[in-house]
């Protein structure tokens, strides 16, 4: 069974056999492959009424905000994305009734954003669904395959840093 990297890299070793591509079938399948998935996942949210990130920023405050919710920093760190980026997404989400601000009784400068009511429901609809998606995304891999392919990824990731949420 052959893939793009597959010609990429045949493709290189002809044109230049004295570099060793090797890396390529790696990272280029790892880089092709986020691309695949994102679109899926950004079909799968739209099928939803959500864009993707919105569902990340909402499963980010189901997951670890509890009752009080988090920072718009704490947002901030768990997206990877500017704050005004991050403001922007609060200001849609709330638009939409899916998350509020709420200022912090400890300090006037400090706002966390909470989940509404709907907000939490959407998400705890969508999440069997969404894993069901991923589910499908991964159904060419067995499950010693899958596992096996979570470890070697965790431990690049280790070996980049990326070990944080931050």
């Amino acid at each position: 069974m052959r893939d793009a990297v597959d010609l990429i890299t045949e493709h290189w070793n002809i044109e230049r056999p004295d570099v060793d591509v090797s890396p390529m079938a790696i990272v280029g399948r790892i880089t092709r492959l986020s691309r695949v998935l994102e679109q899926d996942l950004k079909r799968f949210f739209a099928g939803h009424g959500l864009e993707f990130w919105e569902f990340d920023v909402l499963a980010t405050l189901r997951r670890s905000g509890g009752e009080t919710g988090l920072t718009a920093g704490a947002l901030n760190r768990a997206a990877m994305v500017t704050s005004g980026a991050i403001t922007n997404r609060i200001d849609r989400l709330a638009a939409k009734g899916l998350v509020r601000r709420v200022p912090s009784p400890d300090d006037r400068r400090s706002v966390f954003v909470q989940l509404t009511a709907e907000g939490r429901a959407l998400v705890d609809r969508l999440l069997p669904l969404h894993v069901a998606n991923e589910q499908r995304l991964l159904s060419a891999l067995g499950a010693t395959d899958r596992e096996q392919l979570a470890d070697l990824l965790r431990t690049l990731a280790v070996a980049l840093d990326d070990t944080t949420l931050d």
